[in-house]
């Protein structure tokens, strides 16, 4: 098996989302509302007007830490799917290795957990 031949799943899925999105777009634009007011162009937060201005305003930092962290267990995931397709071929060192990988991960959860960074309470 040539290596264009295993990366033509991945070509066409690529190709489609790209079609679907250029799809959307165009769509949007052609038949979308038009008429914009100025209440319309404002921030919209949840409900409430807008006080402010958004450089001015303080963000807690457990808004950074927590997104970081997402982006480091979402890394995980994304590392763990092509460990399972190869699974078979990676055989008890392959397991060995994503065993060591997830429990240095979840050191680093149980250590975040301790700190109290995933409780919003305080």
């Amino acid at each position: 098996m040539s290596v264009v031949n295993s990366y033509e799943g991945v070509l066409i899925l690529m190709l489609v989302a790209a079609g679907f999105l250029v799809t959307m777009l165009t769509l949007a634009s052609l038949f979308g509302p038009k008429n914009r007011t100025h209440t319309k162009q404002l921030p919209f937060e949840c409900g409430s007007v807008s006080v402010g201005n958004v450089s001015d305003q303080r963000f807690n930092v457990r808004f950074y830490l927590v997104a970081m962290l997402f982006i480091l267990f979402d890394i995980e995931v994304i590392f763990m799917y092509p460990w399972a397709v190869e699974f078979d071929s990676l055989g008890m060192f392959g397991f060995v290795e994503m065993l060591l990988f997830m429990s240095i991960l979840a050191v680093g959860l149980v250590y975040v957990w301790r700190k109290g960074i995933l409780n919003w309470n305080d």
